[in-house]
């Protein structure tokens, strides 16, 4: 009877506890250790659906604005495009089919854009690419003010196209341009650079080669900076010159970023339209009076918003997505060539 008095009178310590559970755990059962009731179960599921749905809440301000902004103005194009649609009766739209990339095609004004966008697009790459690489490669090298000579690099880019466009108009003015100007002192009769054929082109490349190449040098720069310097150390031992390092070291090394550049200022020239709009003034929307400048852009923006065919201006812009498709799949197709190439 006693034993009992003293058992109840002294609680069970640790030690006491029944063999096969661990010191604690009965208090531990019901402490702050385990959430009590609901709450801890609904905290549960509330931090799982952060943790799944956070990451969806994160990019769905991307996807939605992509959808507003882009989706559904190109899949309203699409629907445009196989309709007759005037700018001046929007709700009044007919059936046409495939009547407007019919006509595209029998269009000598569609294939007179197709080639100046082409001609305009290699004129103004092929230079510009080249000249970046050139001043990148230069740029790789310490310089003295190195950082300010980048700066200034990215001046022209950070120009907009229409003070850009300005400048140059004035520069090939006919009367009085710096341009005609130098022709003349070195003995070169002036150029109407408004009305030649090619000479509208290269004013209108000249304008677009300003203001990448500096944008495309420091990519280059960049990719060259990130080349291993064992590289060029092994070609120096091995007696190799700066330039026989720059055509067998940097230049396969930088196969991948030219590829990108060539892509990107490709698409840059199917989509080329502020240059020669603005250039040409009046007749910026006609390419010049006889569409000698006139790209894909500008005949689109002519038969949508001067002409008023809506429906084929959409045609026109989906004949430029069909084309920028075709340089996404040349390019998926060069890059698993080099890749193959680089592995074996």
């Amino acid at each position: 009877m006693s034993s009992s008095k003293q058992a109840l009178a002294h609680p069970a310590t640790s030690a006491d506890a029944a063999p096969g559970i661990t010191p604690g755990a009965a208090r531990g059962a019901h402490g702050r250790g385990t959430p009590s009731g609901g709450s801890g179960s609904w905290r549960s599921r509330l931090y799982r659906w952060d943790m799944k749905a956070s990451p969806y809440a994160f990019i769905a301000p991307f996807f939605v604005i992509f959808g507003a902004f882009s989706l559904v103005p190109l899949l309203y194009t699409a629907w445009y495009s196989l309709h007759n649609v005037q700018l001046s009766s929007l709700d009044t739209q007919t059936w046409a089919g495939l009547d407007n990339y019919k006509n595209l095609l029998s269009s000598d004004f569609f294939w007179n854009a197709l080639k100046n966008t082409l001609t305009i697009g290699v004129i103004s790459t092929v230079p510009q690419l080249l000249a970046a690489l050139a001043l990148a490669h230069m740029l790789n090298y310490k310089l003295r003010g190195s950082t300010a000579w980048r700066v200034v690099m990215l001046t022209p880019y950070a120009t907009s196209v229409a003070a850009a466009t300005l400048v140059f108009t004035l520069l090939y003015s006919w009367d009085g341009g710096l341009v005609n100007w130098l022709l003349g002192f070195i003995g070169i009769d002036p150029v109407n650079w408004r009305e030649a054929d090619w000479g509208s082109q290269f004013a209108v490349s000249s304008i677009v080669i300003w203001r990448w190449t500096g944008y495309n040098a420091l990519i280059y720069l960049a990719a060259m900076q990130a080349i291993p310097a064992d590289l060029y150390e092994s070609a120096a031992i091995d007696g190799a010159s700066r330039w026989e390092q720059f055509r067998h070291v940097t230049i396969p090394m930088l196969r991948p970023t030219i590829l990108f550049t060539v892509v990107v200022s490709t698409i840059g020239a199917t989509q080329l339209f502020g240059e020669p709009l603005l250039f040409g003034g009046v007749s910026g929307s006609k390419g010049g009076s006889e569409h000698q400048y006139q790209t894909l852009g500008l005949y689109m923006y002519d038969q949508g918003w001067i002409i008023g065919n809506l429906g084929k201006a959409s045609a026109i812009a989906w004949s430029m997505f069909l084309i920028l498709l075709i340089i996404a799949a040349v390019n998926l197709l060069i890059n698993r060539r080099l890749r193959k190439t680089h592995d074996g």
